[in-house]
């Protein structure tokens, strides 16, 4: 499951089993050059760069080849029945390349808002977090205290049910005393259940009805604890200190359908872009 393609809406993740012919998924980075009169060189570059997904597939089958060409003409429906997603929102693509799917930043303990709002959040007890002399961020915790970590866009990282989930808490946070927990949630962001182990991991399985998950975690103690090197994984063996690849809200910007020769089959591409948001 984890080395294969999921894309779609969240709530209706469907997989591309068969490997794209040609994926390419190049961070853009902006990186602008000005050379002055004595020949020195100054880059000037975004604080952020955003990702970018070309993929093509030869002869794919029909119901894959549907479903990319509904995403891409946004005719896919109102998403899963009552909740608020809509056909023109941004798509959730579970790239199988990527080991974590935590943000950049969030996987490196790095924060530009205060309290780290941008990528914690507290879910039991007390924390304070702040800024750490060397360009990660602490936090000061209670005994009794578990804080989850936030997706940018949706309710917590797209899942679909069956699928397997790994967690793996900050590294310096002692196993002999760390509680990891992943927190199952509905299409509406409605909390659903919880699969949670003593210890640094945790592994569960997406129950029915699931369509994202929010990783949590306690170090147990009390005291000031770093946020790095957390890892979330679909399918495999969390890494700590692995990159963060991020698991972005992404947008078609080109798609071309090509009837096979091997009819019904299809020849697809599609060229996405990462986005904030995906309006009409």
């Amino acid at each position: 499951m984890a080395r294969n393609l999921w894309i779609g809406k969240p709530g209706l993740l469907r997989e591309i089993d068969q490997a794209a012919r040609n994926w390419d998924r190049t961070a853009e980075l902006n990186v602008t050059e000005f050379k002055s009169l004595e020949g020195r060189v100054t880059t000037v570059a975004p604080a952020r760069t955003i990702r970018r997904l070309k993929l093509s597939w030869e002869s794919l089958a029909p119901g894959d080849a549907q479903h990319l060409s509904r995403l891409a003409r946004r005719v896919n429906g109102a998403g899963v029945q009552g909740s608020s997603l809509t056909s023109y929102g941004p798509l959730a693509v579970l790239d199988p390349a990527s080991v974590n799917l935590l943000d950049p930043y969030q996987a490196a303990a790095q924060s530009s808002e205060p309290g780290g709002s941008d990528h914690w959040f507290t879910a039991t007890g007390t924390v304070v977090i702040s800024p750490s002399v060397n360009d990660t961020v602490v936090a000061d915790f209670q005994d009794t205290t578990r804080i989850g970590w936030r997706h940018g866009v949706w309710a917590g990282w797209p899942v679909t049910p069956g699928m397997q989930v790994s967690w793996l808490v900050p590294a310096d946070w002692d196993p002999a005393l760390a509680v990891a927990q992943l927190d199952w949630k509905t299409a509406d962001g409605s909390y659903l259940s919880t699969t949670a182990a003593n210890g640094a991991s945790v592994t569960g399985t997406a129950p029915a009805g699931a369509a994202f998950v929010t990783p949590v975690g306690g170090p147990g103690a009390a005291g000031l604890r770093g946020l790095a090197g957390a890892c979330l994984t679909i399918g495999e063996s969390p890494v700590a200190h692995a990159l963060g690849e991020g698991c972005p809200a992404m947008s078609v910007t080109a798609y071309s359908d090509v009837p096979s020769t091997r009819l019904p089959y299809r020849s697809v591409s599609l060229d996405l872009v990462e986005v904030h948001g995906a309006e009409l």
